[in-house]
């Protein structure tokens, strides 16, 4: 990272811009070809690895996607905030972001399922949710599983 002085290594710091975030960008390829997605997450942080959730329809360009190459690429950001000056090279913009790698891979188990789109609707909405089989069954969830990501913010 060039701007060391941005960059967050603390990783409790790190979760804190993770949950100010709503909406994660994420990166395919597709035979040469960049695809990237908006979409809402849920997380978790365990063993050292960021594990991002999310749902959709049970079929389409995506999971075709992932299906042929599960490697993908992530982004969010949140806290923005325009710095304004008397010239425009002065100008300048506050944001906190978490750029990363990881692998994708279709959540099959109904619990692992359950427990992804409660995470998820705690994400967008601070509040707790259940789930039964049938609402999970409903939708497909997908996971994004990180090792490596950076933090970087500018107050």
């Amino acid at each position: 990272m060039r701007r060391k002085d941005r960059e967050i290594c603390d990783i409790q710091e790190i979760l804190k811009i993770v949950d100010h975030c709503k909406v994660c960008r994420i990166g395919l390829c597709d035979e040469g070809k960049v695809y990237i997605v908006p979409v809402n997450f849920g997380y978790q942080f365990r063993n050292e690895k960021l594990v991002l959730y999310m749902h959709g329809a049970k079929a389409g360009y995506k999971y075709e996607v992932m299906e042929k190459n599960p490697q993908v690429g992530f982004e969010m950001d949140c806290e923005h905030e325009l710095l304004e000056a008397e010239a425009a090279c002065g100008y300048g913009y506050c944001f906190a972001s978490i750029i990363g790698n990881g692998v994708a891979e279709l959540v099959t188990d109904m619990e692992e399922k359950k427990e992804a789109l409660a995470l998820l609707m705690r994400q967008q909405t601070g509040k707790d949710f259940s789930f039964g089989e049938k609402e999970a069954d409903s939708v497909t969830v997908w996971k994004v599983t990180s090792e490596t990501f950076t933090a970087k913010q500018r107050k």
